[in-house]
C-alpha cells in the first residue's frame, strides 16, 4: 500500500511540473493575438518550455510559471511582468525594455546580454547572470510606498554585473552584496543607501555616480574611473588606489 501511495504521489508531482501548453500552442496563441486580444498566457504553467526567439509583445504573462524556461532572445519589450516565476529562466539576449517585474524570483536567472534599459524592477535576482546586459536609465530603487511589507529593493548578491551598462541607473537602496561590477558602466548612477559590501567595481566607471550613504566593507575600486563621485556619508569606504 505505501508503495502504491509512493507511486501515485510521484505520478501527481511529475503533472504538477508539467506545462499546460506546448511551444507550438504558445505559437499558435500568439499568432491570433492582437493589441485588442493579447495571446492568454495569464497564469499559465509554462516550466521549462523552450519559448525561445518567440515576440510576446502582444500576450499577457501576468503571474505566469516560467521556471527553467528557455526565453532566450525573447522580444518583451513594455510588458507587465509582475508576480510571474522566474527562478533559473533563460533570457539571454532577450529584449525587455521598459518593462515592469515586480515581486518576482529571478534568482541564478541567465540575463546576459540582455536589454534592460528603462525597466522597473523589483525582484530577488541573487546569483543571476546578468554579463554584458543593458541597465540603462533602469529604476531599480527600493519601493518606498510598500514598507508595510518590508523593504521592497531589487536584490543582487553575488550577481554577475560584469561589463553592464548601468548609465544614470536608479539603484537606491538596492542590495548589492558581493556583485561583480568589473568594468560596468556607472556614469551619472544613483546608488543611494545601496549596500555593496565586498562588491568589486575593478576597472568601472563611476563617473559622477552618487554613493550617499552606501555601504562600501570590503569593496574594490581597483582602476575604477572617479571623476566627480559621491561618497558622501559612505559607510566603510575603503581606501581607493
Amino acid at each position: 500500500m505505501r508503495f502504491l501511495f509512493c507511486i501515485s504521489l510521484l505520478f501527481s508531482l511529475t503533472a504538477l511540473d508539467a506545462a499546460e501548453l506546448t511551444r507550438a500552442q504558445v505559437e499558435q496563441l500568439l499568432a491570433n493575438a492582437d493589441a485588442q486580444h493579447p495571446a492568454d498566457l495569464r497564469r499559465k504553467d509554462l516550466t521549462e518550455l523552450d519559448l525561445s526567439g518567440l515576440d510576446f509583445r502582444r500576450a499577457d504573462l501576468w503571474g505566469a510559471d516560467l521556471r527553467r524556461a528557455n526565453l532566450n532572445r525573447c522580444n518583451l519589450a513594455g510588458l507587465t511582468l509582475d508576480l510571474t516565476v522566474m527562478t533559473q529562466i533563460k533570457l539571454s539576449g532577450a529584449n525587455l525594455a521598459n518593462t515592469s517585474i515586480f515581486g518576482v524570483s529571478l534568482m541564478h536567472a541567465d540575463l546576459s546580454n540582455a536589454d534592460l534599459s528603462g525597466s522597473r524592477v523589483v525582484a530577488i535576482m541573487d546569483g543571476a547572470n546578468l554579463s554584458g546586459a543593458n541597465l540603462s536609465r533602469v529604476d531599480w530603487a527600493a519601493d518606498m510606498k510598500n514598507q508595510s511589507m518590508g523593504l521592497m529593493r531589487a536584490s543582487l548578491k553575488g550577481a554577475n554585473l560584469t561589463g553592464v551598462n548601468f548609465s544614470h541607473a536608479k539603484l537606491g537602496r538596492a542590495m548589492l552584496k558581493h556583485a561583480k561590477l568589473v568594468n560596468a558602466n556607472l556614469e551619472s548612477a544613483d546608488l543611494y543607501s545601496a549596500d555593496l559590501d565586498g562588491a568589486d567595481l575593478s576597472g568601472a566607471n563611476l563617473t559622477n555616480a552618487s554613493f550617499a550613504q552606501a555601504r562600501l566593507h570590503d569593496a574594490k575600486f581597483n582602476n575604477a574611473i572617479i571623476q566627480g563621485t559621491s561618497f558622501e556619508g559612505a559607510k566603510n569606504l575603503p581606501a581607493i588606489p
